[in-house]
């Protein structure tokens, strides 16, 4: 399979966005081909056997075959260049074409289970032909190939729209094993227990489109990054000149492979500006690039070397560390030049805040734990949320 996917690449990088559309396009032809198969190998057996529980799997594969057709259009759709109305491009359309999928797969499942019911109800014996057996058990190393080709080619350019497929057609497997089951049994006991496998086939069919309808509403809901993207970007950023701390950053996702950053870098204020701009658009350009993202870069002016403000920050990180609710702070300042010192800064607080009730506490106690420490200072705080949890 490796090698195949070689042959295939030819040296080229399969996450540039033409390469990877025709990946993506191959994998879709790949399950046309595999599930028409079948899907009628699958409805001819049923109809000879007289078996729900074939029949059902048959029509899985039918929307598997949907699901391919419309992974062709996502990728095609997401290639899109960026347009007037969508300037960050079309990549979410491989998200919604999964979910599309996934809703499809779930409404078949359902109809097969009230017909599964119903055979329960009304049963009717089904007819055991070695023939149609073989059928069966013969469309599962088609499966698993099929699984196996859109694992890799999903993993190789990130998509989790093959990844998603990849999924559904290994739950195939076991849908396939049971429906065989189903003929088996139906030779060696006079017991109708066709409608029951016709329900558990039923049953994996709808956990696999909820499963997959899951997993991409997570991206399009705004989901935590990618935690390896995310100590590259603190990284590469802590490497530029001047540049001696990190915090906001803030990762937009529109499409695999189509992300947008943010992020604040903390620099001396004693340097000229002109000297950290020119640090920090390196820093921009060439992460961007090395990353395959657009980065954009906020400088925060701190004052490391004042007396005054490391006195002040002080005081506030030992009262910070009692409290569990709080992580860290960042853009902190000093205003005032007499004894009364306002000490502005944002302080960073965990999931165990979730109200603006909560954040307004947080502050209340920060301000007076800051107080009691130093009756000349007035705490001035922002609330700011972790976005990479």
């Amino acid at each position: 399979m490796q090698h195949f996917l070689t042959l295939v690449l030819r040296g080229q990088d399969p996450k540039d966005n033409t390469v990877r559309g025709r990946l993506g396009v191959l994998g879709g032809v790949a399950g046309i081909i595999v599930n028409t198969l079948i899907f009628v190998m699958e409805i001819t057996v049923g109809s000879i056997v007289n078996s729900v529980a074939v029949t059902a799997d048959a029509f899985h594969n039918l929307t598997d075959v949907i699901s391919s057709v419309i992974t062709i259009f996502s990728f095609k759709l997401a290639n899109k260049p960026a347009d007037k109305e969508h300037p960050f491009g079309h990549g979410r359309a491989e998200y919604i074409s999964a979910l599309v999928v996934a809703m499809v797969i779930i409404v078949i499942g359902y109809e097969f289970i009230k017909t599964s019911i119903e055979k329960v109800i009304h049963p009717s014996p089904v007819i055991f032909n070695l023939v149609s057996l073989i059928l069966v058990i013969s469309a599962i190393p088609l499966k698993l190939l099929l699984a196996s080709f859109n694992k890799k080619l999903g993993a190789l350019i990130g998509s989790s729209t093959l990844e998603a497929s990849s999924f559904d057609a290994f739950s195939d497997v076991l849908v396939l094993s049971v429906a065989s089951l189903s003929i088996i049994m139906s030779a060696v006991t006079k017991i109708h227990i066709d409608g029951f496998f016709g329900i558990i086939v039923a049953l994996f069919i709808m956990y696999s489109g909820f499963t997959i309808a899951r997993k991409e509403l997570n991206p399009l809901l705004g989901e935590a990054p990618d935690h390896t993207l995310v100590e590259s970007i603190c990284e590469g950023v802590l490497e530029a000149e001047y540049v001696s701390g990190v915090h906001d950053l803030i990762i937009h996702n529109y499409g695999p492979g189509k992300f947008m950053a943010t992020i604040h870098a903390e620099v001396p204020c004693d340097v000229s500006i002109l000297s950290i701009h020119e640090s920090i658009d390196r820093a921009e350009k060439s992460l961007s690039e090395k990353l395959g993202i657009i980065l954009v870069i906020h400088m925060d002016p701190l004052n490391n070397k004042d007396e005054v403000v490391k006195k002040a920050r002080d005081v506030v990180q030992k009262v910070i560390s009692d409290l569990p609710q709080a992580e860290s702070i960042h853009d902190f300042r000093v205003v005032g030049d007499g004894r009364r010192k306002n000490l502005v800064f944002d302080v960073v607080a965990n999931a165990s805040v979730k109200s603006k009730k909560d954040e307004e506490k947080l502050v209340e106690v920060i301000s007076e734990r800051v107080k009691k420490e130093n009756k000349h200072y007035f705490a001035v705080i922002s609330v700011d949320r972790n976005y990479l949890d």
